[in-house]
């Protein structure tokens, strides 16, 4: 008798599992391409510093439109206004004087394009322009409250004076305070803080500079010429 042979049994294909439901979709390829690369993170429009400064804005706005409202109603209620025997406001030099502060929101402009030019020093030249045209500004404003007040117009020479040193006295506060920030700014300039990129203080120190620029053509037209 021929010996009993045991054969193996016959592989078998491996069984593929079945998911319960529909099948997920394949990953996605993470590059584009197939390099490797992971995605770039996309960069947001606006960061945090530009967000907080429009928010800070926007209430430093309706601040100063409530302190115009309040001048206006006085003014609009008045029999006479200036009332007799106060002093007139100098219409002639703060219109020269506008035209010095809005000059130094051009030149704060020239900083920026010698920003994206790479020209530091051009950049710390117009800094310290824009900032001795807002020193100018404060010192020929200043120069004229002295000749108000010994001409007799005082915080309490009634709602024309109380007015008139409240809205333009904040004012000259908010400038006072941007040309400190800007002191600051140049003082980091002059250091090459933003010769990498880094400008987001500078950026937040110009728009609020553009701001208290801007709102002082307002303040001249309503308490100087209306």
């Amino acid at each position: 008798m021929s010996p009993l042979v045991l054969e193996p049994p016959p592989a078998r294909p491996p069984v593929v599992g079945r998911a319960n439901g529909r099948t997920p979709p394949p990953p996605p390829c993470e590059g584009g391409d197939d390099d490797g690369r992971e995605p770039t993170p996309r960069q947001p429009r606006l960061d945090n510093a530009r967000v907080a400064m429009l928010f800070f804005l926007a209430a430093e706005s309706m601040f100063f439109a409530a302190l115009i409202s309040a001048f206006l109603v006085l003014r609009l209620g008045a029999p006479m206004w200036p009332p007799p025997l106060q002093p007139r406001l100098p219409v002639l030099v703060t219109g020269v004087n506008t035209l010095v502060l809005l000059a130094s929101s051009l030149v704060m402009i020239a900083a920026f394009r010698a920003l994206r030019r790479g020209d530091g020093r051009a950049l710390v030249e117009r800094l310290a322009g824009a900032a001795a045209l807002g020193a100018l500004f404060l010192a020929v404003q200043g120069y004229e409250w002295a000749r108000l007040i010994h001409y007799g117009l005082t915080v309490t020479s009634g709602a024309y004076g109380a007015t008139f040193y409240t809205l333009i006295g904040i004012h000259a506060a908010h400038v006072l305070g941007a040309l400190v920030w800007l002191a600051v700014a140049l003082v980091l300039a002059a250091r090459g803080r933003f010769a990498g990129g880094r400008i987001t203080m500078l950026r937040a120190c110009a728009t609020y500079w553009h701001f208290v620029v801007g709102l002082w053509p307002i303040l001249y037209v309503v308490v100087y010429l209306v």
